[in-house]
């Protein structure tokens, strides 16, 4: 998953701190997106939407039924082009 790849990165790379503010960023946006699960950017592709969990991290998910599947997360810096939930 690209969480824990993104979790091992930030842990090698920079430092604990800075992994635990993520860690809990994402944990407070989830909380956020369990109670609207509405709240997000509809994608042009069928159902799914996206939040912004950091500047750099987007989240995409869709809503089934009563339950929030999380889809993947994509890197805002990388090519718009290459983002597989925007056509």
């Amino acid at each position: 998953m690209k969480f824990i790849v993104l979790i091992n990165y930030l842990s090698t790379e920079w430092n604990l701190a800075v992994t635990d503010k993520f860690i809990e960023t994402f944990e407070s946006r989830i909380g956020v997106l369990v109670l609207n699960p509405y709240i997000g950017k509809k994608s042009s592709v069928l159902d799914i939407r996206s939040i912004l969990i950091t500047k750099h991290n987007r989240l995409y998910y869709r809503v089934k039924e009563h339950t929030v599947e999380i889809l993947n997360m994509y890197d805002t810096r990388l090519n718009p082009k290459n983002n597989p939930y925007k056509k």
